[in-house]
């Protein structure tokens, strides 16, 4: 198959997959572990068949002694250009391996180019090849993006312990498979033009809700039911859902371009993090469709989504004996499909009616007639005209703890006949009349892996056979082929074509694939694809969506006129005695709160003045314009007087003689003089002896700035010769003492100095534009009473004051207090605040995390004691600032806390069938030893002389049994579990040729048509004699597990060693098998007990991080 080139990836595919950045947002909003897009199709972006590809093998020795913080392979060559493989050894800023794709030779390349590769990037596992990492994606190279793969390929600790079978012998390989593709240009594509259609703008991670929302919108019966919900001209789009919705299924209908969903988005209540987190489809369709459903009640439309999307289906439960029958009705809007062992979508169904045999220990329990064999199972009363198949493409995987997706190839028919067969999947209630043949209408598709990647719709609104891909803004059409088969899912062999290389084919998972299916009734057809038209929507819509429209052109008009046009922004002394002291303290004036005229760049500048006088009411004659200059501190502040010259020339020249930096603005100060008679006066000459200069004034009781007022003085004068004239602008009496102080700038750091009021002006350096702050000498010495003595103490706390919001680590996403803090202050500042708060006595017991603005989490780890300087560290994520602490209150100090060890220590009790968590806490020099003496006194030992020991487990084997003198400092329970438990008796007693082997739980699994041992539950060890057959172990081991003779009569028993299973029979003599002693890590080789997992599954939280949890799907209004 052809691959097409993709759009760019979505930004929600995958924080990993990225430009590696030397400060990579490692926390990223979303930290999604993802193979993104398969790639996928573009109608006009061509693509060369047969795209050339290789595989690259990079052996690294010496690996954990690499002291460089990057490294790259050497180059090789893939379809005629150069690339290398670049790995960080120990992380880019993570605690992950980071490894990425370069273009080698991008710095030589000719400007504007660009290449697209899908590749895959792994890490060879040299023990056991099936548990080798690898990760797959596709990127568009360029100049800006040379290099493109994942910033957390996979832990540190995993690649560092021999044990895993990552690094041995100090060694790693890494393995590149890249496939080059050749593409044209995607953007140059106008949808409305090519297709009739419409997409949907992305907000950052919403492509799953926009595939969803076109489903629906095709749908024409919904979108005139959604039409003719209630709503009034008074409400507002982004609180009304409602309104919401017919806005946006308007625009899809009549707009032109591309549709914004924000307005919707605002009116399920939703802030920006939301749009950013990527849900699931299957969970946003219900909620939105129960909101909607609830909003219809009591209205025309009552009872549409039920008459759309609800089917019935019954539950039974028969017995097999007697004459007993239980049955339950049950409504569904959608049908959750298995995938996994399923063909299609037949298979499936047939799978979701199968019959459940319940006998042996399964026994039903029927009225009357106590515990009988039955059948048990489900069958459809009624089916609607939508129906929704949500595919079940993410599992639970037990053996990994973690959520996995099945890319399986799983095939769906374009008519789809749930009468087949006589009817085998309706119930004896069914109304056989009505004929259950249904012609699919839409495929929404998942590209990406289990944790994020990109959502896009096949759909036929017409049920014509013209198919349209909707991915985002873009609307192409496409043919059946794509829209069916090649969303079957499976995988793809890509050819070897470069000769030197390894040449075995190799596969690539194709991971776009089907995810939701609809498909509409043949009867029901005619009235759901109906017509819907301008009558259907209410006329104050029509009315409000036009006016949007006309606005929205007005700005586009604006915007394309722009360069024709200057914005002259005109602050004026009103302007400063607004804003000074409210909404700025430094400099003069925020511009973007001015006036501003949008003015022709050819209008004569005279011509302009005109247009100020009939806005401000100030004869041209009275008018004198400054222009505003940005100082080398980054100031900014008026600098000198337009001349007349200046005066007449056009607005567009005179932007360009004030602004070097060429942007649309032209800011002017606008100096009016009064007259005694408070009216406009024409402004005195300026000569070069006189300075313009600014006066705040500062009262330190009231804590306040405020504007007084400007003067022009001459340079030679001295301060002391302005002074009454000072007092009487602060409404002083003239002799008042004051003091002054020059404001010089406030970046990185405030400067403000005193004045000496008896030198001159010129010798204290002023000039034009520059600001005085003056005050009265403060009458108190105490802080007490004034908490800033004088203009520089308070601009200092101006500049430096931080109101923090503080959230318990336990409720993360709760505002629970504010405190009004300095950026300078120091930890200790900062802990005794909110101890003080809290009412706590000891602010050593609370311990702060910071907060990851990308993932708007806290950061995994907290804040060591006094580990920072000062409150600016603790807000500081990257480049990015945030206002936001997470606290606890710890039951000890932190400092006596961090001199401790914690670990996390399951205790399995010998008789009672039950693990307990132990939270252990001891100096970080203690040993094994300590951690089990200390356990002796919390647990329930079978008798006081009872020995214990302490394993590490993970994946359901053991991996360890810790000597009693291992420092505990290096011990990591983060990733793997600690088990302690009683040393059995006969493992004390061990004879000279005994043997303790290894014993674990397995299933097999089959994925991908390769076969799989999958370990689960506890696993252990036992002791084997020489001599002893699998008859005498098995005896032995279900005495030990406790399992009843029936369900054990079905275990099978099997030696394995990497992965591979033996069976053995009854007559075998097991220790045989476990002569071998050159294999290397004994968990590899152990008694597999092959049997079903039956136990109820707990509920273990993925690596056991503080803060992994996924946001449910919530609509607020």
């Amino acid at each position: 198959m052809t691959l097409m080139t993709p759009p760019p990836l979505d930004q929600e595919d995958d924080e990993m997959l990225v430009p590696h950045s030397d400060f990579a947002a490692t926390d990223g909003p979303h930290s999604m572990e993802v193979a993104p897009a398969e790639a996928t199709n573009a109608v006009d972006a061509h693509t060369v068949d047969d795209p050339l590809s290789a595989r690259f093998t990079w052996t690294i020795e010496n690996f954990s002694r690499l002291n460089t913080k990057k490294l790259y392979s050497e180059i090789f060559y893939v379809g005629g250009y150069k690339w290398r493989v670049l790995i960080f050894p120990k992380g880019n800023n993570v605690d992950h391996l980071s490894m990425y794709l370069d273009v080698a030779d991008s710095a030589t390349l000719p400007y504007g180019w660009s290449r697209y590769a899908q590749f895959s990037l792994a890490v060879i596992n040299q023990i056991h090849n099936k548990f080798t990492m690898k990760k797959e994606t596709q990127h568009q190279f360029n100049a800006r993006e040379s290099d493109w793969g994942f910033t957390s390929f996979m832990p540190l600790n995993e690649l560092y312990e021999p044990s895993r079978g990552y690094m041995v012998n100090d060694t790693i390989i890494v393995e590149a498979d890249v496939a080059v593709r050749r593409v044209i240009d995607y953007w140059s594509h106008d949808s409305k033009k090519e297709t009739g259609y419409v997409g949907l703008k992305n907000q950052g991670a919403t492509c799953y809700m926009n595939s969803l929302l076109q489903t629906l919108y095709h749908i024409p019966y919904f979108r005139k039911a959604v039409y003719h919900m209630p709503t009034t001209e008074n409400d507002m789009p982004t609180g009304s859902i409602p309104l919401a919705l017919q806005s946006l299924f308007y625009k899809l209908q009549y707009s032109d371009t591309s549709v914004a969903t924000k307005e919707l988005t605002k009116s399920f209540g939703w802030d920006t993090y939301d749009s950013f987190m990527q849900h699931d489809v299957q969970e946003l369709n219900r909620v939105l469709c129960e909101k909607l459903e609830d909003k219809m009640k009591g209205t025309v439309v009552e009872g549409t989504i039920q008459q759309l999307f609800e089917g019935h289906h019954m539950n039974y439960i028969e017995c097999i004996n007697v004459d007993y029958k239980s049955t339950r009705k049950e409504s569904f809007y959608d049908l959750q499909l298995d995938v996994k062992g399923c063909r299609d979508v037949y298979a499936s169904f047939d799978k979701y009616v199968e019959v459940e045999r319940l006998e042996g220990d399964n026994k039903y329990h029927a009225e009357q007639h106590g515990l009988q064999d039955a059948k048990k199972g489900v069958l459809f009363i009624d089916f609607p005209p939508v129906l929704q198949l949500q595919l079940k493409r993410f599992e639970y995987d037990f053996m990994r703890d973690t959520m996995v997706k099945i890319n399986d190839r799983y095939e769906f028919p374009l008519q789809l006949d749930l009468d087949r067969e006589n009817g085998k999947y309706l119930s004896p209630d069914a109304d056989r009349r009505v004929r259950n043949l249904y012609t699919l209408h839409s495929v929404l598709v998942h590209s990406g892996g289990v944790h994020g990647g990109h959502y896009y719709a096949y759909i036929r609104p017409t049920l014509s056979d013209q198919w349209f891909k909707f991915d985002d803004e873009r609307v192409t059409k496409e043919d059946m082929k794509r829209a069916l088969e090649e969303q079957y899912g499976g995988e793809e062999e890509l050819p070897q074509t470069n000769p030197g290389f390894n040449n075995s084919p190799f596969k690539f998972t194709k991971y776009s694939n089907a995810y939701m299916l609809v498909y509409i009734r043949e009867s029901d057809k005619e009235k759901i694809i109906c017509n819907v038209d301008e009558k259907d929507i209410a006329e104050h819509l029509r009315i409000r969506l036009k006016r949007e429209q006309e606005e929205k052109e007005q700005k586009r008009k604006e915007k394309a006129e722009a360069h024709l046009y200057t914005i002259i922004k005109v602050a004026r002394d009103e302007d400063l005695l607004e804003q000074i002291g409210r909404d700025i303290y430094f400099d003069l004036v925020d511009h973007d709160k001015v006036r501003s005229f949008r003015i022709q760049k050819q209008m004569p500048f005279n011509l302009f003045k005109e247009e100020v006088a009939k806005e401000f009411g100030i004869p041209v004659q009275f008018q004198r314009y400054w222009l505003w200059a940005k100082r080398q501190n980054h100031t900014y502040r008026p600098n000198r007087p337009l001349t007349s010259q200046e005066e007449s020339q056009s607005v567009g020249q005179l932007r360009e003689v004030s602004n070097k930096a060429n942007n649309a603005e032209l800011k002017l100060f606008l100096e009016v003089e009064l007259g005694q008679d408070l009216r406009p006066i024409p402004p005195p000459i300026k000569s070069k002896e006189e300075i313009l200069l600014f006066f705040k004034l500062y009262d330190p009781l009231k804590e306040e700035l405020r504007y007084v007022g400007r003067l022009f003085v001459k340079a030679n004068g001295k301060p002391m010769e302005v002074l009454m004239k000072l007092n009487e602008m602060a409404g002083f009496s003239s002799d008042k003492e004051i003091e002054l102080f020059e404001e010089i700038k406030f970046e990185p750091n405030v400067m403000c100095e005193h004045i000496d009021k008896k030198v001159t002006f010129r010798a204290s350096q002023l000039e034009d534009g520059d600001i005085i702050c003056f005050q009265q000498p403060p009458q108190v010495k105490s802080t007490e009473q004034c908490r800033y003595l004088d203009v520089p103490s308070f601009l200092e706390y101006v500049h430096n004051r931080q109101v923090v919001r503080f959230r318990s680590l336990e409720k993360p996403k709760e505002d629970e207090f504010c405190l009004e803090l300095s950026k300078l202050h120091n930890y200790d500042d900062v802990v005794e605040r909110v101890a003080h708060h809290l009412g706590l006595d000891d602010p050593s017991k609370i311990r702060l995390t910071s907060h990851n603005c990308y993932s708007q989490q806290p950061k995994p780890q907290p804040i060591k004691y006094r580990g920072v300087d000062r409150l600016s560290d603790m807000l500081v994520h990257y480049n990015q600032t945030t206002d936001i602490l997470y606290y606890e209150v710890l039951d000890i100090p932190l400092p006596e806390l961090q001199c401790l060890k914690t670990l996390k220590v399951a205790f399995h009790h010998t008789v009672k069938d039950e693990v307990i968590i132990h939270t252990i806490r001891l100096p970080k020099q203690s040993t094994v030893g300590d951690v089990i003496n200390d356990l002796k006194t919390k647990v329930e030992l079978s008798h006081l002389d009872a020995e214990l020991r302490l394993l590490e487990v993970f994946y359901h084997k053991i991996y360890k049994i810790f000597p009693l003198s291992e420092k505990i400092e290096n011990i990591n329970d983060q990733y793997w579990t600690l088990r302690a438990e009683e040393v059995p008796e006969e493992e004390k007693n061990l004879g000279p040729h005994d043997r303790l082997i290894h014993v674990y739980h397995f299933m097999k699994d089959t994925a991908q048509n390769q076969v799989q041992v999958q370990n689960f539950g506890e696993p252990f060890f036992l002791v084997i004699h020489e001599g002893e057959t699998l008859a005498e172990v098995k005896v032995r081991i279900q005495k030990k597990l406790q399992v009843p003779d029936e369900e054990f009569s079905k275990w099978k028993f099997a030696f394995l060693s990497l992965g591979r299973p033996e069976y053995l029979q009854d007559s075998d003599i097991v220790s045989t098998r476990f002569q071998r002693r050159d294999v290397y890590g004994a968990w590899e080789q152990y008694l597999g007990l092959e049997h079903s997992d039956n136990a109820p599954k707990r509920s273990y939280a993925a690596n056991q991080n503080r803060h992994t949890f996924e946001k449910p799907v919530r609509i607020y209004n």
